[in-house]
């Protein structure tokens, strides 16, 4: 009695490791999952309502708060019928040429990513679409690193699934960082040139545009050789950036 006591003890005992194993390995599954479907309503509801704010909005009032916490951002929604077709024009020619005929993501451009990224040992690019630059504004932090790289070409794919390419455009072009503390094409307009979004010209937008790679260092330092040269090489290619 004692024997079989002690074998159906075994037993349970066994049972009870196998659960928690189960869960230990189905816990983190079924947590990203969740995660996942988040996403995804969000990006649902997206596509019929416009995002109040985005994580990389969030992360940058925190940031300007802890020096005044009375900051505010600059941040003025226009439906897309309200921005230039200049400075739609300019960021397309600046950031993804291909936007109009990629499914969110550009290959040839990661792989030339991981190429320079390899030879210097570390991320210092990463071929992002204006989908995945949206993306990670929307959700993500700005860290650089594979697994957040993943998780950005995740969500790239869920907003090309449910949004048109115009609707795309339109959310990015009003919450992507135009400089420190201001976000969206007409608080850019209103920010560099005392304008609005509707009527920047093609030297203005094409300025703008090359400012998104690094915008708050642009916004102190206005007047760079790069940034003269660059706006011109941009200028000259708006005219063969397709529109959605």
């Amino acid at each position: 009695m004692a024997a079989s006591a002690g074998r159906a003890a075994v037993s349970t005992g066994a049972k009870g490791r196998r659960r928690w194993l189960k869960w230990i390995i189905l816990g983190p599954l079924l947590a990203v999952l969740l995660v996942q479907l988040y996403f995804f309503a969000m990006v649902c509801w997206w596509t019929q309502f416009n995002p109040s704010s985005t994580s990389m909005m969030r992360s940058q009032l925190s940031s300007l708060r802890e020096r005044n916490p009375n900051a505010k951002l600059e941040q003025v929604w226009v439906p897309y019928e309200r921005i230039s077709n200049n400075l739609k024009r300019a960021v397309i020619a600046s950031e993804d040429a291909n936007f109009t005929e990629h499914d969110g993501v550009d290959w040839e451009a990661l792989e030339k990513a991981w190429e320079r990224n390899n030879k210097r040992h570390k991320v210092i690019g990463g071929g992002s679409t204006i989908t995945q630059q949206l993306a990670k504004n929307l959700f993500l932090s700005g860290s650089r690193n594979y697994l957040r790289k993943g998780q950005e070409l995740v969500i790239a794919y869920m907003l090309e699934t449910v949004m048109s390419k115009q609707r795309i455009l339109e959310i990015y072009l009003n919450v992507v960082e135009f400089g420190r503390g201001v976000f969206g094409a007409e608080a850019a307009a209103r920010h560099y040139y005392r304008s609005s979004a509707a009527k920047l010209d093609p030297a203005q937008a094409a300025r703008l545009a090359v400012m998104l790679p690094n915008p708050r260092y642009y916004d102190a330092h206005r007047q760079t050789n790069y940034l003269s040269r660059r706006t011109g090489v941009i200028q000259r290619r708006m005219n063969a950036a397709d529109l959605p």
